[in-house]
Protein backbone atom coordinates (compact mmCIF):
# COMPACT_ATOMS: atom_id res chain seq x y z
CA UNK A 1 0.00 0.00 0.00
CA UNK A 2 2.46 2.63 0.78
CA UNK A 3 4.53 1.70 -2.61
CA UNK A 4 1.58 2.43 -4.56
CA UNK A 5 1.36 5.74 -2.40
CA UNK A 6 4.34 6.71 -3.19
CA UNK A 7 3.83 5.68 -6.97
CA UNK A 8 1.00 8.09 -7.14
CA UNK A 9 3.32 11.27 -5.54
CA UNK A 10 5.40 10.24 -7.38
CA UNK A 11 4.44 10.94 -10.75
CA UNK A 12 1.78 13.65 -10.05
CA UNK A 13 4.84 15.46 -8.35
CA UNK A 14 7.10 14.33 -10.77
CA UNK A 15 9.68 13.73 -8.14
CA UNK A 16 11.82 10.40 -6.41
CA UNK A 17 11.07 9.29 -3.25
CA UNK A 18 14.10 10.58 -1.33
CA UNK A 19 12.59 14.03 -1.97
CA UNK A 20 9.21 13.32 -1.41
CA UNK A 21 8.95 10.82 2.12
CA UNK A 22 10.06 12.39 5.38
CA UNK A 23 8.90 8.98 7.23
CA UNK A 24 6.60 6.11 7.61
CA UNK A 25 5.61 4.63 10.76
CA UNK A 26 5.12 0.92 10.66
CA UNK A 27 3.00 0.70 14.03
CA UNK A 28 0.35 2.82 12.56
CA UNK A 29 0.41 2.80 9.28
CA UNK A 30 0.70 6.38 8.09
CA UNK A 31 3.01 8.74 6.16
CA UNK A 32 4.14 11.90 6.43
CA UNK A 33 5.27 13.32 2.61
CA UNK A 34 5.82 16.01 1.21
CA UNK A 35 3.24 17.72 -1.45
CA UNK A 36 3.22 20.59 -3.24
CA UNK A 37 0.32 19.97 -6.31
CA UNK A 38 -3.29 19.90 -5.41
CA UNK A 39 -3.54 17.43 -8.58
CA UNK A 40 -1.76 14.72 -5.68
CA UNK A 41 -4.34 15.75 -3.29
CA UNK A 42 -6.98 15.00 -5.46
CA UNK A 43 -5.64 11.68 -7.13
CA UNK A 44 -4.84 10.49 -3.50
CA UNK A 45 -8.16 10.67 -2.77
CA UNK A 46 -9.59 8.12 -5.16
CA UNK A 47 -6.60 5.83 -3.82
CA UNK A 48 -8.58 2.86 -1.66
CA UNK A 49 -5.83 2.79 0.90
CA UNK A 50 -6.42 6.44 2.01
CA UNK A 51 -7.76 6.08 5.41
CA UNK A 52 -7.44 10.18 5.72
CA UNK A 53 -5.11 13.11 4.63
CA UNK A 54 -4.14 15.78 7.17
CA UNK A 55 -1.81 18.99 6.66
CA UNK A 56 0.86 18.62 9.02
CA UNK A 57 2.73 21.74 9.50
CA UNK A 58 0.59 24.49 10.05
CA UNK A 59 -0.03 26.11 13.48
CA UNK A 60 -3.77 27.52 13.14
CA UNK A 61 -3.48 29.06 16.88
CA UNK A 62 -1.42 30.98 18.71
CA UNK A 63 -1.26 31.13 22.78
CA UNK A 64 -1.07 33.08 25.30
CA UNK A 65 0.84 33.25 28.62
CA UNK A 66 -1.66 31.78 31.30
CA UNK A 67 -2.08 32.74 35.13
CA UNK A 68 -0.88 30.68 37.71
CA UNK A 69 0.90 28.20 35.22
CA UNK A 70 -2.60 26.25 33.96
CA UNK A 71 -2.20 26.70 30.62
CA UNK A 72 -3.77 28.73 27.74
CA UNK A 73 -5.77 27.66 24.68
CA UNK A 74 -6.45 30.67 23.34
CA UNK A 75 -6.03 32.70 20.70
CA UNK A 76 -3.55 35.83 20.75
CA UNK A 77 -0.67 37.50 19.69
CA UNK A 78 1.66 36.59 21.80
CA UNK A 79 4.13 33.81 21.41
CA UNK A 80 2.98 30.54 22.37
CA UNK A 81 6.52 29.63 23.26
CA UNK A 82 5.69 29.59 27.19
CA UNK A 83 1.91 29.10 27.39
CA UNK A 84 1.72 27.07 30.25
CA UNK A 85 5.45 27.30 31.41
CA UNK A 86 6.89 28.69 34.32
CA UNK A 87 9.90 28.54 36.41
CA UNK A 88 8.74 30.19 39.60
CA UNK A 89 9.23 29.43 43.18
CA UNK A 90 6.56 30.09 46.18
CA UNK A 91 6.83 29.63 49.72
CA UNK A 92 3.50 27.68 50.34
CA UNK A 93 1.19 29.07 53.03
CA UNK A 94 0.75 27.01 56.07
CA UNK A 95 -2.85 26.34 55.48
CA UNK A 96 -1.74 24.44 52.21
CA UNK A 97 -0.20 21.42 53.55
CA UNK A 98 -0.10 19.14 56.65
CA UNK A 99 3.06 17.24 57.77
CA UNK A 100 3.57 13.43 57.67
CA UNK A 101 6.47 11.39 58.20
CA UNK A 102 9.32 11.27 57.40
CA UNK A 103 8.93 15.58 57.00
CA UNK A 104 6.89 15.73 53.74
CA UNK A 105 4.29 18.16 52.67
CA UNK A 106 0.34 16.49 52.16
CA UNK A 107 -1.06 19.11 49.89
CA UNK A 108 -4.25 20.01 50.96
CA UNK A 109 -6.22 18.58 47.64
CA UNK A 110 -4.63 15.33 48.64
CA UNK A 111 -6.55 15.53 51.85
CA UNK A 112 -9.75 16.62 49.88
CA UNK A 113 -9.71 13.60 48.16
CA UNK A 114 -8.61 11.32 51.27
CA UNK A 115 -5.40 10.37 49.34
CA UNK A 116 -3.42 10.16 52.65
CA UNK A 117 -5.66 7.86 54.44
CA UNK A 118 -5.29 5.47 51.37
CA UNK A 119 -1.83 5.64 51.56
CA UNK A 120 -2.63 2.87 54.30
CA UNK A 121 -3.68 0.68 51.98
CA UNK A 122 -1.53 1.08 48.47
CA UNK A 123 1.17 3.78 47.54
CA UNK A 124 1.46 2.62 43.88
CA UNK A 125 4.04 -0.14 43.95
CA UNK A 126 4.54 -2.13 41.08
CA UNK A 127 3.05 0.76 38.63
CA UNK A 128 4.26 2.64 35.97
CA UNK A 129 2.99 5.79 35.29
CA UNK A 130 3.70 7.13 31.72
CA UNK A 131 3.78 11.50 31.06
CA UNK A 132 3.62 12.83 28.29
CA UNK A 133 4.33 16.40 28.81
CA UNK A 134 7.49 18.85 28.16
CA UNK A 135 10.21 16.78 29.97
CA UNK A 136 11.57 16.49 33.50
CA UNK A 137 13.56 19.25 35.09
CA UNK A 138 17.51 18.60 35.58
CA UNK A 139 17.58 21.02 38.49
CA UNK A 140 15.04 18.87 40.55
CA UNK A 141 16.94 15.98 42.58
CA UNK A 142 13.65 14.38 43.93
CA UNK A 143 12.87 13.50 39.80
CA UNK A 144 16.42 12.50 39.61
CA UNK A 145 18.89 10.97 41.70
CA UNK A 146 16.93 11.10 44.76
CA UNK A 147 13.38 10.30 43.23
CA UNK A 148 13.89 6.11 44.39
CA UNK A 149 14.87 7.43 48.14
CA UNK A 150 13.38 8.17 51.84
CA UNK A 151 10.02 6.39 51.92
CA UNK A 152 9.89 5.97 47.80
CA UNK A 153 12.36 2.93 47.66
CA UNK A 154 12.43 0.43 44.80
CA UNK A 155 11.07 2.18 41.86
CA UNK A 156 13.01 3.91 39.01
CA UNK A 157 12.29 6.88 36.68
CA UNK A 158 13.01 6.71 32.93
CA UNK A 159 13.36 9.83 30.84
CA UNK A 160 13.01 10.12 26.97
CA UNK A 161 12.97 12.89 24.78
CA UNK A 162 11.49 12.88 21.23
CA UNK A 163 10.66 16.29 20.78
CA UNK A 164 12.69 17.83 17.66
CA UNK A 165 13.15 21.72 17.58
CA UNK A 166 13.48 22.77 14.08
CA UNK A 167 11.41 23.71 11.58
CA UNK A 168 12.21 21.36 9.46
CA UNK A 169 10.05 18.05 9.29
CA UNK A 170 13.03 16.20 8.05
CA UNK A 171 15.01 16.83 10.71
CA UNK A 172 16.21 14.03 13.55
CA UNK A 173 17.86 15.13 16.50
CA UNK A 174 16.03 15.52 19.53
CA UNK A 175 16.57 18.26 21.92
CA UNK A 176 16.94 16.44 24.71
CA UNK A 177 14.81 15.11 27.52
CA UNK A 178 15.01 17.89 29.61
CA UNK A 179 12.16 19.95 30.59
CA UNK A 180 12.85 23.74 29.38
CA UNK A 181 9.32 24.89 30.37
CA UNK A 182 8.35 23.47 33.68
CA UNK A 183 4.96 22.14 32.87
CA UNK A 184 6.32 19.02 32.76
CA UNK A 185 8.05 18.66 36.00
CA UNK A 186 4.97 19.88 37.99
CA UNK A 187 3.21 17.12 36.47
CA UNK A 188 5.26 14.38 37.40
CA UNK A 189 6.14 16.13 40.83
CA UNK A 190 2.28 15.61 41.40
CA UNK A 191 1.61 12.17 40.59
CA UNK A 192 5.07 10.15 42.34
CA UNK A 193 7.03 12.77 44.16
CA UNK A 194 9.34 10.66 46.66
CA UNK A 195 7.86 10.69 50.19
CA UNK A 196 11.14 11.81 51.90
CA UNK A 197 12.30 14.08 54.17
CA UNK A 198 13.26 17.26 52.45
CA UNK A 199 10.29 19.06 53.98
CA UNK A 200 8.50 19.34 49.73
CA UNK A 201 5.48 18.10 48.59
CA UNK A 202 4.67 14.47 48.13
CA UNK A 203 3.02 12.57 45.24
CA UNK A 204 -0.35 11.08 45.04
CA UNK A 205 1.17 7.41 44.11
CA UNK A 206 4.73 8.31 45.87
CA UNK A 207 6.03 4.63 45.40
CA UNK A 208 4.69 3.83 41.32
CA UNK A 209 7.94 4.14 38.71
CA UNK A 210 7.58 7.16 36.44
CA UNK A 211 8.51 6.78 32.19
CA UNK A 212 8.32 10.46 30.72
CA UNK A 213 8.28 12.00 27.56
CA UNK A 214 9.33 15.46 26.61
CA UNK A 215 7.26 15.53 23.82
CA UNK A 216 6.24 19.59 23.37
CA UNK A 217 7.71 22.73 24.36
CA UNK A 218 4.58 23.88 26.13
CA UNK A 219 1.51 22.51 26.46
CA UNK A 220 -0.40 23.64 23.15
CA UNK A 221 0.34 20.39 20.86
CA UNK A 222 0.94 22.87 17.53
CA UNK A 223 2.68 21.90 14.78
CA UNK A 224 4.43 19.17 13.05
CA UNK A 225 7.56 18.23 15.24
CA UNK A 226 5.34 18.76 18.59
CA UNK A 227 2.65 16.44 16.68
CA UNK A 228 4.55 14.10 16.31
CA UNK A 229 6.41 13.66 19.24
CA UNK A 230 3.21 13.28 20.96
CA UNK A 231 2.52 10.68 18.04
CA UNK A 232 6.27 8.97 18.70
CA UNK A 233 5.65 8.94 22.86
CA UNK A 234 1.81 6.95 22.55
CA UNK A 235 3.25 4.64 20.52
CA UNK A 236 6.30 4.18 22.55
CA UNK A 237 4.56 3.65 25.77
CA UNK A 238 2.40 1.29 24.25
CA UNK A 239 4.55 -0.53 23.22
CA UNK A 240 5.93 -0.41 27.08
CA UNK A 241 4.76 -3.89 28.52
CA UNK A 242 5.73 -2.20 32.25
CA UNK A 243 3.48 0.84 31.83
CA UNK A 244 -0.03 0.88 32.71
CA UNK A 245 -1.55 4.19 32.51
CA UNK A 246 -0.69 7.20 30.34
CA UNK A 247 -0.96 10.80 31.39
CA UNK A 248 -0.91 14.01 29.31
CA UNK A 249 -2.06 17.23 30.65
CA UNK A 250 -1.33 18.68 26.83
CA UNK A 251 -3.76 19.26 24.24
CA UNK A 252 -5.04 21.03 20.82
CA UNK A 253 -8.18 22.32 19.75
CA UNK A 254 -8.58 20.67 16.72
CA UNK A 255 -8.15 16.94 16.24
CA UNK A 256 -4.88 15.36 15.04
CA UNK A 257 -4.75 12.38 13.05
CA UNK A 258 -1.83 11.24 13.85
CA UNK A 259 -2.29 11.47 17.61
CA UNK A 260 -5.44 9.90 17.28
CA UNK A 261 -3.93 6.79 15.56
CA UNK A 262 -1.36 6.65 18.71
CA UNK A 263 -3.79 7.23 21.11
CA UNK A 264 -5.83 4.19 19.80
CA UNK A 265 -2.51 2.18 19.43
CA UNK A 266 -2.04 2.55 23.22
CA UNK A 267 -5.41 1.77 24.39
CA UNK A 268 -5.77 -1.67 22.48
CA UNK A 269 -2.78 -2.25 24.27
CA UNK A 270 -4.45 -1.86 27.83
CA UNK A 271 -3.52 1.52 28.72
CA UNK A 272 -5.19 3.41 30.91
CA UNK A 273 -5.22 6.98 29.34
CA UNK A 274 -6.17 10.29 31.11
CA UNK A 275 -5.98 13.72 29.14
CA UNK A 276 -6.97 17.40 30.74
CA UNK A 277 -9.91 18.36 29.91
CA UNK A 278 -8.25 21.89 29.01
CA UNK A 279 -7.71 25.17 30.94
CA UNK A 280 -7.81 28.58 29.36
CA UNK A 281 -8.70 32.17 29.55
CA UNK A 282 -12.29 32.96 28.74
CA UNK A 283 -12.38 33.35 24.81
CA UNK A 284 -11.79 29.67 24.31
CA UNK A 285 -14.39 28.10 27.24
CA UNK A 286 -16.61 28.24 23.86
CA UNK A 287 -14.70 24.54 22.93
CA UNK A 288 -15.50 22.41 26.13
CA UNK A 289 -13.12 19.67 26.67
CA UNK A 290 -10.35 20.00 24.10
CA UNK A 291 -8.67 16.99 21.92
CA UNK A 292 -7.76 14.40 22.56
CA UNK A 293 -9.39 14.65 26.00
CA UNK A 294 -12.74 13.88 23.69
CA UNK A 295 -11.74 11.09 22.66
CA UNK A 296 -13.72 7.59 23.82
CA UNK A 297 -10.33 6.15 24.41
CA UNK A 298 -9.25 8.69 27.04
CA UNK A 299 -10.44 9.74 30.16
CA UNK A 300 -11.07 13.35 30.49
CA UNK A 301 -10.37 15.16 33.95
CA UNK A 302 -11.21 18.56 34.79
CA UNK A 303 -10.29 21.15 37.89
CA UNK A 304 -12.64 22.26 40.15
CA UNK A 305 -13.15 24.82 43.03
CA UNK A 306 -12.94 23.93 46.73
CA UNK A 307 -16.21 22.80 48.55
CA UNK A 308 -19.41 21.34 49.02
CA UNK A 309 -20.62 21.72 45.38
CA UNK A 310 -18.64 21.51 41.93
CA UNK A 311 -17.56 24.45 40.19
CA UNK A 312 -15.45 24.72 37.59
CA UNK A 313 -11.95 26.07 38.56
CA UNK A 314 -11.53 30.34 37.07
CA UNK A 315 -10.16 29.07 33.87
CA UNK A 316 -10.85 24.69 33.34
CA UNK A 317 -12.98 23.39 30.57
CA UNK A 318 -16.11 21.42 31.68
CA UNK A 319 -18.44 19.23 29.22
CA UNK A 320 -20.26 15.67 28.57
CA UNK A 321 -16.72 14.12 28.36
CA UNK A 322 -15.71 14.72 31.75
CA UNK A 323 -14.92 11.49 33.64
CA UNK A 324 -13.53 12.87 37.24
CA UNK A 325 -12.92 16.37 38.47
CA UNK A 326 -10.09 17.07 41.15
CA UNK A 327 -10.39 19.89 43.67
CA UNK A 328 -7.70 22.10 42.93
CA UNK A 329 -8.17 25.73 43.63
CA UNK A 330 -9.27 27.10 47.04
CA UNK A 331 -12.19 28.43 47.78
CA UNK A 332 -10.72 31.30 50.49
CA UNK A 333 -7.24 32.30 48.64
CA UNK A 334 -7.59 31.07 45.30
CA UNK A 335 -4.49 28.96 45.93
CA UNK A 336 -3.58 25.76 43.45
CA UNK A 337 -1.74 22.57 44.51
CA UNK A 338 1.91 22.54 46.50
CA UNK A 339 4.50 21.04 44.49
CA UNK A 340 7.70 20.55 44.18
CA UNK A 341 9.34 23.40 42.00
CA UNK A 342 11.40 22.91 39.00
CA UNK A 343 14.69 24.06 41.11
CA UNK A 344 16.21 21.96 44.29
CA UNK A 345 14.58 22.54 47.37
CA UNK A 346 12.10 25.28 46.64
CA UNK A 347 8.06 24.91 46.31
CA UNK A 348 5.47 26.14 44.21
CA UNK A 349 1.85 26.35 43.14
CA UNK A 350 0.03 24.51 39.77
CA UNK A 351 -3.46 24.41 38.70
CA UNK A 352 -5.70 23.75 36.14
CA UNK A 353 -7.29 20.99 34.61
CA UNK A 354 -3.34 19.68 34.16
CA UNK A 355 -2.66 19.06 37.72
CA UNK A 356 -6.24 17.32 37.82
CA UNK A 357 -5.32 14.88 35.51
CA UNK A 358 -1.47 14.01 36.83
CA UNK A 359 -3.30 13.67 40.51
CA UNK A 360 -6.53 11.22 38.99
CA UNK A 361 -3.47 9.40 36.96
CA UNK A 362 -1.74 9.11 40.24
CA UNK A 363 -4.79 7.82 42.29
CA UNK A 364 -5.81 5.23 39.45
CA UNK A 365 -1.88 3.97 40.17
CA UNK A 366 -3.13 3.53 43.94
CA UNK A 367 -5.64 1.69 43.06
CA UNK A 368 -4.60 -0.61 40.45
CA UNK A 369 -1.28 -1.19 42.72
CA UNK A 370 -4.16 -2.62 45.11
CA UNK A 371 -5.56 -4.67 42.68
CA UNK A 372 -2.66 -5.55 40.34
CA UNK A 373 -4.47 -8.37 38.42
CA UNK A 374 -7.13 -5.97 37.53
CA UNK A 375 -8.26 -4.54 34.26
CA UNK A 376 -8.40 -1.06 33.23
CA UNK A 377 -12.49 -1.45 33.20
CA UNK A 378 -12.09 -2.74 36.54
CA UNK A 379 -9.93 0.06 37.84
CA UNK A 380 -12.13 2.78 36.01
CA UNK A 381 -14.94 0.99 37.50
CA UNK A 382 -13.80 1.37 41.01
CA UNK A 383 -12.95 5.05 40.57
CA UNK A 384 -16.28 5.72 39.35
CA UNK A 385 -18.14 3.73 42.12
CA UNK A 386 -16.08 5.74 45.04
CA UNK A 387 -16.31 9.63 43.36
CA UNK A 388 -19.19 11.54 45.01
CA UNK A 389 -21.50 11.55 42.08
CA UNK A 390 -22.01 8.73 41.64
CA UNK A 391 -24.30 6.62 40.54
CA UNK A 392 -25.18 9.87 38.65
CA UNK A 393 -23.39 11.45 36.26
CA UNK A 394 -23.01 15.73 35.95
CA UNK A 395 -23.46 16.88 32.14
CA UNK A 396 -20.28 18.74 32.49
CA UNK A 397 -18.32 17.40 35.95
CA UNK A 398 -18.84 13.49 34.94
CA UNK A 399 -18.47 11.36 38.49
CA UNK A 400 -17.05 14.24 40.29
CA UNK A 401 -14.34 13.90 42.84
CA UNK A 402 -12.77 10.88 43.50
CA UNK A 403 -12.14 9.43 47.06
CA UNK A 404 -9.33 7.77 46.72
CA UNK A 405 -9.41 6.04 49.99
CA UNK A 406 -13.00 4.60 48.83
CA UNK A 407 -11.17 3.56 45.84
CA UNK A 408 -8.37 1.24 47.05
CA UNK A 409 -10.96 -0.52 49.60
Amino acid sequence: MQSDLLEIIMRYETSTVDKILIAADIDLNLMDVIIEKQETIIALRKSKFIRYIEPADYSYIQVRDAENRTGSFSNSTNSSSSSGCGFESQVLATADFTTTTPNAKVPWTFTRHNIPNAWNISTGRGITIGIIDTGVSPNQSLLGSNFNNGLSTGRTIQKNGVYIDSIWPWSTTTDGVNDLCGHGTSMASVAAAPRKDRGLPVGVAYNSNLVTYRAATNVVIDGFQEQEAVKKAFTALGNNTNVRIISMSMGHMFSVGKIEDAIKFAHARGKLIFCAAGTSTSFTTFVGVIFPAWMPETVAVTGVREGTTLQACSNCHTGGKVEFTVAMQRASTGNTVPISSYYENQTDYVGGSSVATATTAGIAALVWSKNPSWTREQVLTKMRQSANLFPNRSSQFGFGNVNAFLAVQ
